[in-house]
């Protein structure tokens, strides 16, 4: 059970301590760490339990000392937890809990990069229904500021201290907080009652705002005695549905505030009522210009709370396919970035469009399908590799070397180029590790860090490749970043290649992957189990567990609280695009009206995967 120590008293009334019979629906860590002895030492009986659960750290602490420990986690020179990488909750209302005990958990996910440590902190939120409130972390770790703002919109837990607590992707009169459980998925009164008399629109399709009628509207920070002007919501800069409130003195940008939410379209809601193997299929579309990296990131996270040994031949496709991922997305954001700033954009993007479409070709080659792949499955993957498959694989890798070689030529000395993008959207190495930015955001200010590398999964420690770091912090950087990315990726991809073992390409334990369908015609056993898997699909044992990957726009993230069904009790994901645009307000602020265009390119975000 519990390791306590002589100081540290246990979450006595947490599910399933005392009776086995329950499953441990708020799961306990055991045994120690050294983090976690010393964050015990440091706060005694307001740490609850600590520990280690399914090989992560994990504390519980009280609300009254969460801002403390946030602290004394960043601060602290042995612990040195520089950032603050997820902020979510758990609505634990459908659990049987004891009375009296807390609804909500807030759960963080904190991260050193000097130590390659990660620790989860799980707060008991106290507070009703509808008055559930805990201490806001932003003044500790700016990174905190619109993933509380997301679960402020979504559960409805107040953070007390927040600077600007607005919902942010659901409508500001949005009468529900639509992750809670008692919300139904589907079936309650949807109350769009806007009409075109509504003062909201007043300013939606409006590229000026008027000065006499935005007082109620203007986001907070803004003054009227500038201009304010609307970007978007339709398209800005070809990179999704997005809207920028943008105040300006003359061409100077003042401020920028995001207007998110318009593809908004309940992944996690959905993830918790499908069964684990059946949301595979829903990933694809978030940020669907990487649906590999989707895959990958989710399944990764429900074979680490299953215990499942994954067979090395998949490893090494799922690597392959990463990496091709990798390229294909650099290779989108390349061409539109290229088009958006560049007189030379529409011949570069022709030319990252036809590299992408081999590799789009090699995707249809494993799965029948070019965007909304699917193939990364939980226990390995889709079918094997076709033979054709490696031949034109190398063909690829033999070519591309020298096509990224004319990407360089023609942009990296290009004065037009370096004149857009040096000194542009500066951030520094401070800056990205305090607003919890990850990918080519976090190299290109410095941060060498890589979760390939650096926390490794799908064994990429088995292979030799360089992490691109570059301290300047600006969209020049980030653009340097990205290419030699490239160039690493076809690196990983050349070693997976002669290395793929033989074996298997997914697990065969019956109990979670299908038997192959010519079992079915000779075995009742195989029958029987593709029978209850396609109708019942498979349990996972209560727990909880994040697990990061790094997907080609940052840190993808999943956090999934099992209650011991073939459901999630809740799916969480943190999305590179979506944390890394909080960084667009100050990365504009004091630059270009044109400047604007040049950041949300540099950020490199899909819409789809923002707003979820």
């Amino acid at each position: 059970m519990l390791n306590v120590s002589p100081i540290h008293r246990p979450y006595e009334t947490l599910p399933g301590l005392n009776d086995p019979s329950i499953p441990a629906l708020a799961p306990l860590p055991t045994g120690e760490t050294e983090d976690t002895r010393r964050i015990v030492e440091r706060f005694g009986d307001a740490i609850l339990a600590a520990g280690q659960h399914r090989g992560q750290q994990m504390v519980y602490v009280t609300a009254d000392r969460l801002v403390e420990l946030a602290q004394f986690l960043k601060t602290d020179p042995q612990l040195a937890y520089e950032a603050l990488i997820d902020v979510t909750a758990v609505d634990r209302l459908k659990l049987p809990i004891p009375q009296g005990e807390e609804r909500f958990h807030t759960v963080y996910q904190f991260r050193s990069y000097r130590r390659k440590q990660h620790l989860m902190v799980i707060c008991p939120v106290p507070g009703d229904d509808e008055n559930a409130a805990v201490p806001s972390l932003t003044a500790v770790y700016q990174g905190a500021n619109w993933p509380e703002r997301e679960v402020y919109d979504l559960m409805g837990i107040r953070f007390t201290g927040h600077p600007d607590l607005r919902r942010i992707l659901m409508p500001e009169h949005w009468p529900y907080h639509p992750l809670r459980k008692d919300i139904p998925l589907g079936g309650e009164e949807v109350p769009f009652t806007l009409t075109w008399e509504d003062p909201e629109f007043e300013t939606l399709g409006k590229q000026v705002l008027p000065a006499e009628s935005i007082k109620p509207h203007v986001p907070p920070g803004m003054h009227r005695e500038n201009m304010i002007i609307n970007l978007g919501p339709h398209h800005p800069s070809t990179h999704g549905v997005l809207r920028l409130v943008v105040e300006l003195d003359g061409e100077t940008v003042v401020n920028v505030d995001p207007d998110l939410g318009y593809l908004h379209s309940g992944f996690e809601k959905t993830g918790e009522n499908k069964r684990y193997k059946d949301f595979v299929y829903y990933t694809d579309r978030m940020d669907y210009l990487s649906s590999m990296s989707n895959n990958l990131g989710y399944v990764l996270a429900v074979e680490k709370l299953l215990g499942l040994e994954i067979p090395e031949r998949a490893q090494v496709i799922r690597v392959i396919m990463a990496e091709l991922q990798r390229i294909a997305s650099h290779l989108f954001w390349l061409g539109t970035h290229v088009l958006d700033v560049s007189g030379t954009g529409m011949s570069l993007l022709m030319y990252a469009t036809r590299e992408r479409e081999r590799i789009l070709d090699l995707f249809e080659m494993v799965c029948g399908a070019r965007l909304t792949l699917s193939y990364i499955r939980i226990g390995g993957v889709w079918k094997d590799l076709p033979p054709a498959f490696i031949e034109h694989l190398r063909d690829f890798l033999r070519v591309m070397p020298g096509y990224i070689d004319d990407y360089e030529a023609m942009l990296t000395e290009s004065p037009i180029w370096q004149e857009r993008l040096e000194g542009i959207g500066v951030l520094s190495r401070e800056d990205v590790i305090d607003m919890g930015l990850t990918g080519p955001m976090l190299r290109g200010s410095g941060v060498d860090w890589d979760l390939r590398r650096d926390m490794p999964y799908s064994g990429y420690e088995n292979y030799d490749f360089k992490v691109p770091v570059f301290n300047e912090g600006d969209s020049y950087s980030r653009y340097l970043v990205r290419m030699e990315e490239m160039r690493q990726s076809l690196r990983i991809i050349e070693q997976a290649l002669n290395n793929l073992p033989d074996g298997l390409y997914r697990t065969d334990d019956r109990k979670v992957t299908p038997p192959p369908r010519a079992e079915l015609d000779i075995s009742m056993e195989a029958l029987i189990h593709h029978f209850k898997l396609m109708t019942e699909g498979f349990r996972v044992p209560p727990g909880m567990v994040y697990h990061g990957i790094e997907a080609s726009k940052g840190e993808l993230g999943f956090y999934i609280y099992s209650d011991g069904s073939a459901v999630p009790y809740r799916l969480h994901v943190r999305g590179p695009s979506f944390n890394n645009l909080f960084a667009i307000s100050k990365m504009c602020k004091g630059e270009m009206l044109s400047d604007v265009i040049t950041n949300i390119g540099t950020i490199d975000i899909v819409l789809g995967e923002v707003d979820r």
